[in-house]
C-alpha cells in the first residue's frame, strides 16, 4: 500500500483514447477471460454511500471529455425513491451520465450510475440489472458489482472507494486486487464519512490513498505505463528475452529478502504481479524496477505480499461445499477403517476461511448422520504469510460475510463482535493455524482430507508433479483431496480416483504397482545420511518411558489426582481398600468415595494443603474395609509446577503396620464413655447440619447459575437484534444521505431558478400580480405598488379588499371570467393623474398543465397615450385648418 500525492506531470493527463486496450492474461482460467476484453475500454468501478456526492463530484471535475475509460458508479440509494445523480452529475463532467440498463454495452468516454432498487452486475463487458435478494439494510451492492468486475475484466479492472459509512466494498477490493487489478481509496481525512474507507485500508487492500480529486491522475498514469493498459504491437519474444533476466534477478532478492523461493512459480503469474508493481509506480523497464528493489528492501517486501494474496472467501463455490457435506464426509465417516479422530490440511489457506468452512461442514455433517460414536476433526491451516495467519487466528471477520455465510450459518457458527462477526469457539478450536511453507517445509501426515484449492494453477507443471504424490503420501487411506476448479490430477489416475470430477474431488488409493517416489521438500540436508555405512546400534523405542511405566506398575504406592473440588482426575496403582463408588448416581468425587473413617480427615486435609506449600501427612489412621478395619498413612500434595498441573493435588495412600492391642484401663468409668458418646452424636449432628446447609447453598447456587444463563442469553438474543436494528438503520442513514444531498442540490437549483425569476421580473418595468383560484394574492412585484397599495403582509388577501388607482369596476367579474373560459382578456384602463395601462389576465399554468389561479400583467401606456392625444389633437388642428 502506497500512501503519496500525484505526479505533478500527471495533474492534467491527457486522453487515452483507442489506446487503453488489454491483453488476457495466460495464467487466468478462460472461464474468467472476457471475450470482449480487445474491444472494452477500462472500466472503473466507484462505490460510494454517504458523503459520496461531494466525492463524485470532486473525482469527476479533473477529467476531460475524451478520456478512454468508462465509469461504473455503484451508491446506496433508497429503493423507493427515484434518484436524481445521473443529473448531477452530468453538470460536473462533459461525459455522457447515464443510468445503467440492462444488457446496456459500456463505451469509453460514459458514465453509468446504477438504478434505485436494483443490484447491478457486468458480463464480457455488458452492464446485467439484478434484483435485489438480500433484505433492505443488508444490501451490499459495491462488494457485488466489485467482484462480478474483477471475474469479467481481471487485472484490467480498476476498484475505487470513496466516501461511506459500514464497510460495503472491502471484500469486492480483495477480489479486484486478487485478479491483479488496481485499487485506490479515498484518504479518510478528505472523506465526509471514512468508515468505508478505513475499512479497505485496515483490510491491506489500498494501493493509492489520496483524496477523491487527485485520483484520476493516478489512474491515468498507472494506465499509461501499465503495458496492461495500452495497446502494443506483438513483441512476445522480444519481451521474454528482456524480462526473463529481470524476471530472476527479482527471485533472487526475494529469496534473499523473505527465505521463500519462487523460481518453481508461473512465470507469467510473477510477471503479472511485477507489471502492476510497476504501473503503480510508473517504471517502464524491469531492468529499472530491480534497481528500485535494491534500493528500497520495503518493496520486495510489498511485492512479496502482492505474490501471496489468495482467492478465499467462506463457502466459495457453494455447490462444492454441499457435495462435501451431504455425500463426501458421510462417506468417510461411514467406512470402517475411519479414525474416530479424523485429520485435515489445508495448505494456502491465507486468512482462514476456507480452514473454518470445512470445520463448519464437518459439523453439518456429523449432525446430519447422527453418529452415536463420538467423532471429532483437527484441522492444520498453513500458509506463507504470516500477516495472514495471524488474521485467521483472531477469527474475526467483517459483516458483509454475511454474502456468503448464510443466516443460518451466522447465528450457529458466529457471534457478533462490534462491526463484524467472530468465529464460534467449538469452531475455533478445531483449526490449528502455522505458517509453513508448501514447497520447503515437511507435509503433515495420516491425513484424511487435504483441501488445497487455488495453490496448484499458480506452480509450474514440475512443481505440481511433486505435490500430488506427496499428498498420496500424506492422506491414510480413502483420503479425500479436493482442489481447485481450475486443477486436476492429471498424470497421477493411478494414485487416486475421481469422487465427483465438477467438485473435483479425489479419494486416496494405493499404489501397489512400484515404489512411489515421493519427493519430500526439505531445507537442509542431512549429515548422517551422507557418512559411510557401518554398525548401527539397534534403537530401544523410548527407553525411559518404558522403564517408568514398570516402576509405576510395582512399586509405586496407590494414588489419586484430583482437583480443587476433590474431583478425580486421574488414578493410580490399586486403590479399592481406601476408596469404593457410592450408592446411586455416579459420584467421582474422592470425598464421597473414601471408605468410612478418611471422609472427615480426607475433607480437611484437602482444605489445609492447598493454603500452604507442604504437604499433609496423616499417620496411623484406622480405615474401614469389608467387615474389619486397616490402618492406612494418607500424604497430600498441592502441586504447583508444572504450569498444566497447577492447582490439582495428589493424594497419596500407603499401608501401614497396625496398631498394637491396648488394655482396658481399669480408671475409665461408663459416664466418661457416656460423655464422650455425646459429644461425638453432637459432632455428628454439627457435621450433617453442616453439610445439608453446604448442599442447599450449592443448589442455590446452581440455580442462580442457570438464571443467569439464561439472562446472558436472553441479552445476547437481545443484543444480536439491536445490531441488526443499527444495521438497517444505518443503512436507512446512508440512503436518506443520498436523498437528502440530492434535495440539496435541487433546493439550490430552485433558489438559482427563483432568484433569476426576481430579477427578470424587477429588471422589466411591468407591475405583476399572481393570485390563486380564489383570486387571493399568491405573489407581486415590486412594481405594482403603483398600481395597487400592496406590502408584504397583504399575501393571502384577496385583491379586491386592496384599495388601488385604477378605474377598473370589473377587474373582480374579468377575472372570475378567465378561470372559468380559460381565455385571455386585455384591456387599457385608466388610473389616477391620468395614467393608463394596458391590463392582462391570463390563466395560471402548472407544470403539469393545471389552472392553479391568475396572472395579471399591468403595461404603463401613458406615454402612448399622450402621444395618441397629441396626434388626435394635430389631426384635429389640421381637418380644421383644411376645412377653412
Amino acid at each position: 500500500m502506497t500512501k503519496s500525492t500525484p505526479d505533478p506531470s500527471s495533474s492534467t493527463p491527457s486522453s487515452l483514447t483507442d489506446t487503453l486496450v488489454g491483453e488476457p492474461d495466460t495464467d487466468t482460467p478462460a472461464s474468467k477471460v472476457s471475450t470482449k476484453t480487445g474491444s472494452t475500454p477500462p472500466i472503473i468501478g466507484l462505490g460510494t454511500s454517504a458523503g459520496g456526492l461531494e466525492a463524485l463530484e470532486l473525482f469527476f471535475t479533473p477529467i476531460p471529455a475524451i478520456n478512454g475509460a468508462a465509469f461504473v458508479v455503484i451508491q446506496h440509494l433508497d429503493p423507493t425513491h427515484h434518484g436524481i445523480l445521473p443529473e448531477l452529475l452530468q453538470r460536473v463532467t462533459p461525459m455522457t451520465v447515464t443510468e445503467a440498463g440492462d444488457g446496456m454495452q459500456v463505451k469509453p468516454n460514459w458514465v453509468y450510475v446504477i438504478p434505485s432498487n436494483k443490484d447491478l452486475s457486468i458480463l464480457h463487458g455488458k452492464l446485467h440489472l439484478l434484483d435485489p435478494v438480500a433484505p433492505r439494510g443488508l444490501r451490499l451492492p459495491i462488494d457485488s458489482f466489485f467482484r462480478a468486475l474483477a471475474d469479467d475484466q481481471c487485472e484490467r479492472a480498476i476498484g475505487v472507494i470513496l466516501s461511506g459509512m459500514g464497510s460495503d466494498g472491502t471484500l469486492g477490493l480483495r477480489a479486484v486486487k486478487e485478479n491483479a487489478g488496481l485499487t485506490l481509496v479515498q484518504s479518510p481525512d478528505s472523506a465526509q464519512f471514512d468508515s468505508m474507507p478505513r475499512s479497505a485500508i485496515d483490510a491491506g487492500l489500498a494501493d493509492i490513498i489520496v483524496p477523491a480529486q487527485e485520483m484520476w491522475g493516478r489512474i491515468y498514469a498507472y494506465l499509461k505505463h501499465s503495458p496492461r493498459g495500452l495497446w502494443i504491437a506483438p513483441e512476445t519474444k522480444k519481451l521474454e528475452e528482456k524480462s526473463q533476466s529481470g524476471l530472476e534477478q527479482i527471485v533472487i532478492l526475494l529469496r534473499e529478502r523473505t527465505g521463500n523461493d519462487f523460481s518453481l512459480y508461473k512465470k507469467n503469474t510473477i510477471f503479472r504481479r511485477v507489471e502492476r508493481r510497476m504501473g503503480l509506480h510508473q517504471i517502464d523497464a524491469i531492468a529499472h524496477y530491480v534497481r528500485y528493489l535494491r534500493e528500497n528492501p520495503q518493496e520486495l517486501d510489498l511485492l512479496f505480499k502482492e505474490l501471496l494474496i489468495g482467492v478465499t472467501n467462506f463457502f466459495r463455490d457453494p455447490e462444492v461445499w454441499e457435495y462435501l457435506k451431504t455425500n463426501a464426509i458421510p462417506e468417510l465417516l461411514a467406512n470402517p477403517s475411519t479414525n474416530k479422530d479424523l485429520r485435515a490440511w489445508v495448505p494456502a489457506c491465507s486468512t482462514g476461511e476456507e480452514a473454518y468452512s470445512l470445520a463448519i461442514v464437518f459439523k453439518e455433517a456429523l449432525a446430519q448422520i447422527q453418529s452415536k460414536c463420538q467423532m471429532s476433526l483437527q484441522i492444520f491451516a498453513t500458509d506463507l504469510d504470516q500477516d495472514a495467519i495471524d488474521k485467521a487466528r483472531q477469527g474475526f471477520y467483517p459483516a458483509n460475510i454475511a454474502v456468503d455465510v448464510s443466516e443460518d450459518r451466522l447465528s450457529r457458527f458466529f457471534s457478533i463482535d462490534g462491526n463484524g462477526y467472530r468465529i464460534n469457539k467449538e469452531i475455533r478450536e478445531m483449526v490449528t493455524f502455522a505458517p509453513q511453507n508448501v514447497i520447503m517445509d515437511p507435509p503433515f501426515t495420516k491425513l484424511n482430507v487435504i483441501c488445497c484449492r487455488n495453490l496448484l494453477i499458480y506452480l509450474n507443471a514440475e512443481l505440481q508433479k511433486k505435490l500430488i504424490p506427496l499428498f498420496h503420501y500424506a492422506l491414510t487411506e480413502n483420503g479425500i483431496l479436493l482442489l481447485g476448479n481450475s486443477e486436476t490430477i492429471s498424470g497421477f489416475s493411478d494414485l487416486y480416483e475421481v469422487v465427483d470430477n465438477k467438485s473435483r474431488l479425489y479419494r486416496r488409493i494405493e499404489y501397489f504397482r512400484r515404489n512411489l517416489d515421493v519427493d519430500f521438500p526439505t531445507k537442509y540436508s542431512s549429515v548422517a545420511s551422507q557418512a559411510p555405512g557401518g554398525y548401527k546400534p539397534p534403537v530401544i523405542d523410548n527407553l525411559q518411558s518404558l522403564a517408568d511405566q514398570f516402576l509405576l506398575q510395582h512399586f509405586s504406592p496407590a494414588a489419586v489426582l484430583v482437583n480443587a473440588d476433590g474431583d478425580i482426575l486421574y488414578i493410580n496403582g490399586r486403590t479399592g481398600k481406601y476408596l469404593e463408588p457410592a450408592a446411586g448416581k455416579a459420584n467421582w468425587n474422592i470425598l464421597a468415595m473414601a471408605r468410612d473413617g478418611l471422609h472427615h480427615i480426607l475433607s480437611g486435609a484437602l482444605r489445609k494443603a492447598q493454603n500452604q506449600t507442604e504437604a499433609i501427612h496423616m499417620q496411623d489412621l484406622t480405615v474401614g474395609t469389608n467387615g474389619g478395619t486397616q490402618t492406612v498413612n494418607l500424604a497430600v500434595h498441592a502441586i504447583r509446577k508444572p504450569v498444566a498441573l497447577n492447582g490439582m493435588l495428589f493424594v497419596v495412600f500407603n499401608d501401614a503396620a497396625p496398631l498394637p492391642a491396648r488394655k482396658r484401663s481399669r480408671k475409665s468409668t461408663s459416664e466418661e464413655q457416656k460423655t464422650l458418646e455425646i459429644e461425638l452424636q453432637h459432632a455428628n449432628e454439627d457435621i450433617q447440619t453442616l453439610r445439608e446447609e453446604m448442599q442447599s447453598s450449592q443448589e442455590e447456587l446452581r440455580s442462580a447459575n442457570e438464571e443467569l444463563q439464561s439472562t446472558n442469553e436472553e441479552l445476547q438474543s437481545s443484543n444480536e437484534e439491536l445490531t441488526t436494528s443499527k444495521e438497517e438503520m444505518q443503512s436507512l442513514n446512508e440512503e436518506l444521505q443520498t436523498v437528502n444531498a440530492e434535495l440539496q442540490a435541487k433546493v439550490d437549483d430552485l433558489s438559482r431558478v427563483s432568484n433569476d425569476m426576481n430579477n427578470l421580473l424587477n429588471s422589466m418595468d411591468i407591475a405583476t400580480v399572481f393570485l390563486d383560484s380564489a383570486l387571493n394574492i399568491r405573489r407581486f412585484t415590486k412594481h405594482i405598488s403603483r398600481i395597487f397599495k400592496l406590502i408584504s403582509s397583504d399575501v393571502g388577501r384577496p385583491l379586491s379588499d386592496i384599495v388601488t388607482d385604477l378605474d377598473y369596476p370589473q377587474l373582480q367579474e374579468d377575472t372570475h371570467e378567465v378561470l372559468r373560459t380559460l381565455v385571455f382578456t386585455e384591456k387599457q384602463v385608466e388610473a389616477v393623474d391620468n395614467r393608463w395601462f394596458k391590463v392582462r389576465i391570463m390563466p395560471y399554468r402548472t407544470q403539469d398543465n393545471i389552472i392553479d389561479g391568475v396572472v395579471i400583467t399591468f403595461i404603463d401606456i401613458s406615454e402612448t397615450k399622450q402621444l395618441e392625444a397629441k396626434l388626435r389633437a394635430r389631426n384635429d388642428q389640421s381637418e380644421n385648418d383644411y376645412s377653412e
